[in-house]
């Protein structure tokens, strides 16, 4: 999984000019040495594989259209990008970036905006791909891939999926279900299937005075995870992802939730394994998070039409990179169609259970979401708060966080 970028408010302090030339970045190539060429540069947080394909797809397009492109391996923070990009010394294209950073880049004056008719959204594979990438109701990057993350069982102890999770409970209860419950990530499905959200959602416009993790819906969401360690005891209240991970493995449970990027470790493991959506909770679809790599062009970049153009045919052209170099789901429908795709046995269910997800928050706020709704879920599954608790204090304690951002 794409480690999600949990950027604090201070780091917009950081913002300054200076002479930084790509912070934490590696691996620089250009596609020609023809100085004659203009040139565009991209930085890319993607994985080496990726980033090695998209790099000949960019040369490509560089020799059909008269420009050295160069390629940058970035492995810096965010802040490093923001510092780079205000001392004239960042890309032209950022490829790769998770969407729940743009609000940062945005307030910090970095994303130059989408062009009409560089998204195809009728091709894309849902609106919250869209959504994801749009702020205020403007488009400021390109969706490149996206991830969420869906049921995975053991089909030597499970023939089927139940339908529903209070099935699954029951069936979890011989066979086993476990997964690391205290991620917020992993858990917010649960919490947003009966009406629990992060922050409103206006037309486009999210409200970050307006947090939905304590509604009605939302406490249902609590205490049904509540319920699953308290209660029934299904998983211990301090198990991690490795634990979970392990005892999938091992074959000592049937169920575990995560993304595609434990499926390379499950196959290689010959685990007789499927993936599946996410039963339905109290009669509703769990709708977990969605994260998705984007791309965008720097607003400092002083070739943003060629750039747009760029990311326009990287992004249309690597539904197969992202799938199989990055173990990603691609964006567009046509992805789906290629003999790549139709020989993936897992990523259909990702893709099914994308399709219901709810995109992370892409506005700055979203920073002060992740330390709350992990601890007090954790505190909750220990003992120590109710689940109207544990979903009050998140409210509370995000809106602090949120206080200090200012």
């Amino acid at each position: 999984m794409s480690k999600r970028t949990k950027v604090l408010a201070a780091l917009m302090s950081t913002i300054m000019a200076g002479s930084i030339v790509g912070c934490g970045s590696s691996d620089t190539t250009t596609s020609s040495n023809d100085d004659s060429k203009k040139e565009l540069t991209i930085w890319s947080h993607l994985k080496t594989g990726e980033i090695k394909a998209i790099e000949e797809l960019a040369n490509k397009w560089g020799e059909e259209n008269g420009y050295n492109v160069k390629v940058v391996d970035d492995q810096g923070e965010p802040q490093d990008y923001i510092q780079a990009a205000n001392s004239s010394k960042g890309p032209d294209i950022y490829f790769g970036v998770a969407h729940d950073n743009l609000g940062t880049f945005q307030k910090a004056g970095l994303l130059a905006e989408v062009p009409e008719g560089v998204i195809d959204e009728g091709a894309l594979a849902s609106e919250q791909l869209a959504d994801a990438v749009t702020i205020d109701g403007t488009q400021y990057a390109v969706p490149i891939a996206q991830e969420t993350t869906a049921l995975f069982y053991n089909k030597d102890l499970v023939s089927e999926v139940p339908e529903t999770m209070e099935e699954l409970v029951e069936v979890a209860a011989e066979k086993g279900f476990k997964y690391a419950i205290g991620d917020f990530y992993r858990s917010y499905g649960f919490i947003a299937a009966n009406g629990g959200y992060v922050f409103k959602n206006n037309d486009g416009v999210l409200d970050s005075t307006d947090i939905g993790l304590n509604n009605e819906g939302a406490i249902k969401g609590y205490e049904f995870l509540e319920d699953l360690v308290v209660n029934r005891k299904l998983m211990a209240s301090d198990i991690n992802g490795d634990a979970a991970i392990g005892e999938f493995t091992s074959g000592n449970t049937a169920f575990f939730i995560s993304g595609p990027w434990d499926v390379a470790a499950f196959e290689e493991s010959g685990l007789n394994f499927g993936v599946a959506k996410i039963p339905s909770l109290n009669g509703n679809e769990v709708t977990p998070f969605m994260g998705v790599q984007a791309a965008f062009v720097s607003s400092k970049s002083d070739k943003q039409d060629d750039a747009w153009e760029l990311v326009k045919y990287l992004a249309e052209n690597s539904g197969d990179i992202v799938l199989e170099e990055g173990n990603r789901i691609p964006v567009y429908t046509d992805s789906f169609e290629t003999e790549a795709f139709k020989n993936n046995k897992y990523m259909g269910a990702f893709v099914e259970q994308a399709k219901v997800a709810d995109p992370m928050p892409n506005i700055p706020e979203v920073q002060a979401m992740w330390k709350p709704g992990e601890t007090n879920i954790l505190l909750m599954i220990q003992g120590q708060q109710t689940a109207k608790e544990a979903a009050d204090k998140t409210v509370e304690q995000i809106k602090e966080g949120i206080a200090q951002q200012k």
